[in-house]
């Protein structure tokens, strides 16, 4: 029976190498499902790796994890299509408008600190988040809210008796109990919504397994080390071209000293895709599984104990809970607004 995989973010970047690595290993006995916000971009993502996997089975799903509707409408494509989900990677994220300090990117260039910031952006990056059309948080709706919106939804295909089925976080080094606050999830009054986002990921994760382990799902956070997909690029989007040929030795340089420095999507997607081939019940629900990269080059993961506790993340539970029920009801009361007087009589 073929395995049935479901990765959001999947048209480019980490998403999409995962998916090559995937069909690479078994093309023949996989069902993947990309979920992507843009359908232009994954058409073209699905037309590759049927390009170097002919025969291989190969979805499109449209879905906007910051979209309340968008997500209840992708959920239940989802459970029409497959009886079962046996992986679903929630690697959509966005680092919107991010801001950069140069002078300080250049003093901790000359400090001690010059690998903690490039591995985790201490110190260099804040964000200006807007407002989506629920009136939710952009970074907070995208990266985690609409992720968890969508485990709840595809609870009948994700929780079967007799098998089990994981669920797996693209987090982030970024990921600082600093940023996050308990009284305000959706990072409101601050400026580091993306950290805020990934740690409550981290939280989340934990979290899910107290819940769910029973009807045999799983849940496991990645870190996929300093990639240099879109995202990074983005954020730097004042520095000319060559300045980042400039820095690509120094970037290799770097990773001599930590291995955090995976560099391309390929790489990046190690933890991914060495997760596929775990037994779930073995891995520990306390720890991040970070892609690292050897200064010869080889590619390897390695399980690292997170900064979380159950407590805060129990309360972080009940939170999104009474969030999903305010926006389910908000959903309900717009669409019968939007409901011709008279359209439900005969």
């Amino acid at each position: 029976m073929n395995k049935v995989v479901l990765v959001t973010g999947a048209n480019s970047g980490i998403g999409l190498a995962l998916c090559e690595r995937l069909l690479s290993q078994d093309t023949e006995g996989l069902q993947l499902c990309l979920a992507c916000r843009n359908m232009r971009r994954a058409q073209a993502a699905r037309s590759a790796l049927l390009t170097s996997h002919p025969t291989a089975q190969v979805d499109l799903l449209q879905m906007d994890t910051s979209s309340i509707s968008s997500v209840i409408s992708a959920a239940q494509e989802v459970k029409l299509r497959y009886n079962r989900l046996d992986f679903l990677y929630l690697n959509a994220g966005i680092m919107p408008n991010p801001q950069f300090d140069v002078k300080a990117f250049f003093r901790g260039l000359f400090s001690s600190n010059v690998i903690t910031m490039f591995a985790t952006g201490e110190g260099i990056l804040t964000q200006k988040d807007s407002v989506t059309s629920d009136g939710l948080q952009e970074v907070f709706a995208t990266n985690l809210f609409g992720h968890f919106l969508l485990i709840r939804e595809l609870e009948p295909v994700l929780c079967h008796a007799g098998r089990t089925s994981q669920v797996i976080w693209t987090s982030s080094s970024n990921a600082q109990r600093s940023a996050f606050y308990l009284e305000d999830i959706q990072h409101q009054r601050s400026t580091q919504p993306y950290s805020s986002s990934k740690y409550a990921s981290d939280l989340l994760s934990l979290v899910l397994n107290t819940h769910y382990n029973r009807q045999g799902l799983y849940s496991s956070v990645i870190c996929p080390g300093f990639v240099m997909t879109s995202l990074t690029y983005s954020i730097l989007p004042s520095f000319p071209a060559f300045l980042w040929t400039l820095l690509m030795p120094l970037f290799w340089l770097i990773r001599i000293f930590t291995n955090n420095f995976t560099l391309t999507p390929y790489n990046g997607a190690e933890a991914l895709f060495w997760l596929f081939k775990q037994k779930p019940e073995s891995l520990d629900p306390q720890v991040k599984y970070h892609s690292l990269t050897s200064g010869l080059g080889n590619n390897y993961t390695q399980p690292r104990k997170m900064d979380i506790d159950l407590e805060t993340s129990e309360v972080l539970y009940e939170k999104l809970l009474q969030l999903e029920s305010e926006v389910r009801k908000r959903l309900r009361e717009k669409q019968q607004s939007h409901t011709p007087a008279g359209s439900g009589s005969s």
